[in-house]
């Protein structure tokens, strides 16, 4: 159940439906599915599905910067492993937030959640109690490194025009901080141009992966039919489309399909 094909039924649930079966089960109220990108929600659903498993305390529900989401799939990652679980998590694509990403995740989560003891979930779990001690100890140990850094950066750097420099930059005796405005100007336009780049390349690639993504079931809706469902080419075809690991080709097995359909015609 770790691998699934791109064709399975899992990746044919509506966010709705997805939001619904997160929301009852862990006792939120996720209005998207972006809401799940740092990963805690993954991490508590696989704590409900398999108790004990996963160190809630390294859980963060408030990360907000990516640094503490990717920290947050990292325990992910290590309960796959522990568990022998061999599915590899886009921790860089799910951490930008991006709604497919997170979706085919989810559908892959829930699918994976609902194979184990038949879909029946630990009754006795509380995810209230379990998500409020959670990430504390991070939480405070971030916040004393926090003061001791301020206090350091206070003792050597006492005064605001000191704190402007830092921010800018620009070091004493180079440059005056209208100087470091300007540039910091600059700069700031300078990689607005570059996001704003990055955002039309990926909705370049979103499109055109819809685009394949509705051919591939096109052609799946095709080889279903009564017609052709047992034709030996529409099974080889069936046989890639569902192939569930997709570092291995499935294309050596799919030929052997219409090549015995021929040997079986000359005989």
């Amino acid at each position: 159940m770790a691998n699934i094909g791109i064709m399975d039924s899992a990746y044919f649930v509506g966010r709705n439906e997805l939001l619904s079966w997160i929301n009852a089960r862990l006792h939120l109220n996720l209005t998207r599915i972006e809401e799940a990108a740092s990963g805690a929600v993954q991490c508590q659903m696989m704590d409900m599905t398999y108790p004990g498993a996963v160190p809630m305390h390294k859980v963060n529900f408030d990360a907000k910067t990516e640094y503490d989401m990717i920290q947050n799939y990292k325990v992910l990652q290590d309960v796959f492993n522990k568990l022998k679980i061999d599915k590899h998590i886009e921790v860089n694509r799910l951490v930008k937030g991006r709604p497919l990403d997170n979706l085919e995740f989810l559908q892959w989560l829930k699918r994976y959640c609902e194979s184990v003891n038949g879909g029946i979930m630990n009754e006795n779990y509380n995810a209230l109690d379990r998500r409020s001690k959670v990430g504390k100890e991070r939480n405070v140990k971030g916040s004393q490194r926090y003061a001791k850094s301020l206090q350091t950066n206070n003792c050597h750097n006492p005064g605001l025009g000191e704190g402007i420099t830092r921010i800018t930059g620009i070091k004493q005796g180079r440059s005056s901080p209208v100087m470091g405005v300007v540039n910091s100007s600059a700069e700031i336009q300078a990689l607005s141009k570059e996001v704003t780049d990055l955002k039309l390349s990926v909705d370049h690639l979103e499109k055109e992966r819809d685009f394949y993504f509705a051919k591939l079931r096109d052609i799946e809706i095709l080889c279903q039919t009564p017609e052709l469902d047992n034709v030996p080419m529409a099974v080889a075809v069936k046989k890639i489309l569902y192939a569930a690991d997709a570092r291995e080709s499935a294309l050596a097995e799919a030929q052997e399909f219409p090549s015995e359909s021929v040997d079986g015609s000359e005989g």
